[in-house]
């Protein structure tokens, strides 16, 4: 059984411990960094967006991870096969970003010499710039998107994990927001379009354990000219109380149980990530095939630091049943799945 928060309560009582796990449709809980009982250097803060269509894409993050800052650029070129990313890690942030309590005040910023990355939000819009020198073959890339957020559902969860109940796991997701703008690499320019594109903010605090995997889906787009969405996930603290699998319909929420990605494997039993791969929830409610063009792939190794990335983008074709039962015939919508190995 799920548990499903639908008022305003603390996120963490006198311990550090989430006061009452599982999801809700709104970030109901309460997030106040001086409540957390622990380290400021296990203390994880980040807000990730990624807008794309089938064509190419942008991903920004602004992230504190304690011992760690990082600010990271993506562009994706989906009909050409290939992606650019570039990352600065700052060390011992430890707050120093001023990353929101809430993501309605969601405005953050990182600057250096080559890289000026903005997010400020208000009522009902999200906006993204960034100016990074020198991005990619000695070309400059600028970015301006406005984001639309109408009134609707959000997929947020808070769990901990089981041996460690001071360590938590606190996360909304908001899919299927409309964008607009473009991005400029060097002579070449993209355009984002409201009618056709759309983001996803992935915004999470928490505190973790040093060695964990987690497996994350998503999806924006349109089926039947209505905005349709993905958000997938497990592998990551605590799920008994509830998962963060749910499917976005005309900006509702419709909640599915445990989900599993199925992923081709080599001869030696290593992921073989740009193979077909099968997605089904054991409700029964989501079924079908993933067939990926491209893998993001970044890999870390410091001392006692390490990351490996793997996200791959490609196209879902299958079934969504909705709450009531209506059954959606999904057919080349684009998302993103990833798994991501981390060390910190």
């Amino acid at each position: 059984m799920q548990n499903e928060i639908t008022k305003p309560i603390p996120l963490l009582d006198e311990k550090g411990h989430i006061t009452e796990p599982g999801w809700a449709r709104q970030l109901y809980w309460d997030y106040e960094r001086a409540a957390i009982r622990g380290p400021k250097w296990r203390i994880k803060e980040w807000d990730y967006y990624l807008v794309a269509n089938s064509s190419f894409g942008v991903a920004f993050t602004i992230s504190d991870l304690g011992y760690l800052g990082m600010a990271s650029v993506s562009f994706l070129n989906f009909s050409e096969g290939w992606e650019h990313t570039e990352t600065f890690l700052t060390p011992f942030p430890m707050g120093k970003y001023g990353l929101s309590s809430h993501s309605d005040n969601g405005n953050a910023k990182f600057q250096n010499k080559k890289l000026q990355l903005k997010y400020s939000v208000s009522p009902g819009r999200r906006r993204i710039y960034c100016h990074f020198s020198d991005f990619y073959k000695n070309q400059d890339l600028d970015v301006e998107l406005s984001l639309t957020q109408p009134p609707m559902d959000t997929m947020c969860i808070a769990t901990p994990w089981k041996k460690r109940p001071a360590c938590f796991y606190y996360n909304q997701k908001i899919n299927c927001l409309p964008a607009n703008g473009k991005a400029v690499l060097g002579r070449d320019t993209y355009y984002f379009k409201e009618d056709r594109d759309f983001g996803v903010l992935d915004w999470g605090r928490g505190v973790w354990t040093y060695n964990n995997t987690w497996y994350w889906g998503t999806g924006s787009g349109l089926v039947n000219g209505i905005p349709f969405g993905l958000n997938l996930g497990y592998g990551f603290s605590d799920r008994s109380s509830a998962t963060e699998n749910v499917i976005f319909y005309d900006n509702k929420i419709h909640k599915l149980n445990q989900v599993e990605f199925v992923i081709p494997k080599t001869a030696n039993g290593s992921y073989d990530f740009l193979k077909t791969w099968k997605i089904t929830s054991d409700d029964n409610r989501l079924s079908g095939v993933f067939t990926p063009i491209l893998n993001r792939q970044a890999h870390t190794n410091a001392l006692i630091i390490a990351t490996i990335q793997n996200q791959i983008f490609g196209h879902f074709n299958g079934t969504a049943v909705l709450d009531d039962g209506t059954s959606l015939n999904v057919r080349d919508f684009f998302c993103a799945v990833e798994v991501v190995h981390n060390r910190y």
